[in-house]
């Protein structure tokens, strides 16, 4: 089993990540994703969107990071792609993915699953781009109103030479509702070869298990279910039976207190290579955003954020934290 960290926009930032990866458990994570226009992007933004360049591409425990690009354009993804290549990224990890009407509007993300040619240009673009010894990774949806070209997007990828593709079990119109259609990974591995990582709506080992069945994969990535429940990844690795209980409060709860006074106590220089420019906002929202999501699977999470929602003192939430 191989267990990936989701790179989720505006959640899983540089922090979070330090976090997160900490115990060892994730074997791999990726960036928020960098947007490609028509330009070639200077050093400074993947820098800012990935610090752990400045650490030969891992984070502080080890876990490799690759940096995932979201754009339209064979020719600026290659481009960027080689300077990320350059800057030591460990991977480039392209967005097929992303349901945000923002950048589908744009024709970004998972927009482009209704053109298998241009997946195809794009990651052959992008692995031409780059050495051959950095894995060139794609992430797409089942397709974006129905699940019509979810094959031939797959096999437009891996014709194109990607390495792995991680597929979230659900099309762009689906959004995040439930369920995850797990059985459709299993159709497209049919159709390709290359390795595939199954993604969405596992939040507890029995959901991992019925997911490795319906999908056929080993290898996944989590997203929602790691921010909610914090110690999943861990328990996924050892395989233990902690389903019929609730996850244990007290520990996740000290993560979050690290995760405040990391904010709080930090040095300056460290806050700005964590690109955290207003510390105090930056740990409001956060914590409530956290801990909206922990609800699902902490009674404690419900308790604290009812405690917090409509405060704005981050010293008055560090100390909610603590009592």
């Amino acid at each position: 089993m191989r267990l990936v960290l989701a790179p989720m926009e505006g959640v899983v930032d540089y922090l979070m990540r330090q976090l997160l990866t900490d115990n060892g458990a994730f074997d791999l994570c990726v960036t928020e994703f960098i947007r490609i226009t028509n330009t070639l992007l200077p050093e400074a933004v993947f820098l800012r969107l990935c610090p752990e360049l400045k650490n030969g591409g891992h984070t502080r425990a080890g876990t490799p990071v690759f940096i995932q690009l979201l754009g339209n354009d064979p020719v600026t993804m290659a481009d960027n792609a080689a300077r990320a290549a350059e800057l030591g990224a460990l991977g480039i990890d392209i967005n097929f993915g992303c349901p945000a009407k923002t950048v589908n509007r744009h024709k970004g993300g998972a927009a482009l699953l209704k053109e298998p040619d241009t997946l195809h240009r794009i990651v052959q673009s992008v692995r031409q781009s780059v050495p051959a010894h950095i894995p060139v990774t794609a992430k797409m949806r089942l397709g974006f109103e129905d699940k019509s070209l979810a094959v031939e997007n797959a096999v437009a990828i891996e014709s194109a030479g990607a390495d792995t593709l991680t597929i979230h079990a659900r099309t762009k119109i689906e959004g995040y509702r439930p369920p995850a259609h797990w059985e459709w990974i299993g159709k497209i591995r049919e159709h390709v070869s290359l390795n595939i990582i199954a993604n969405g709506e596992i939040w507890s080992i029995n959901d991992y298990q019925r997911c490795k069945m319906a999908s056929g994969c080993s290898d996944i990535m989590i997203g929602r279910g790691a921010i909610a429940q914090p110690l999943l990844a861990t328990r996924l690795k050892s395989l233990q039976d902690t389903d019929s209980t609730m996850p244990d409060w007290l520990e996740t709860r000290a993560l979050l207190v690290q995760f405040a006074q990391t904010v709080l106590h930090s040095p300056q220089e460290y806050l700005e290579h964590c690109n955290i420019r207003e510390p105090g906002r930056y740990l409001a929202d956060r914590c409530k955003q956290w801990l909206g999501m922990m609800v699902r699977c902490h009674e404690g999470a419900a308790t604290l954020f009812q405690q917090i929602k409509r405060e704005t003192c981050p010293e008055t939430i560090y100390r909610t934290l603590l009592t």
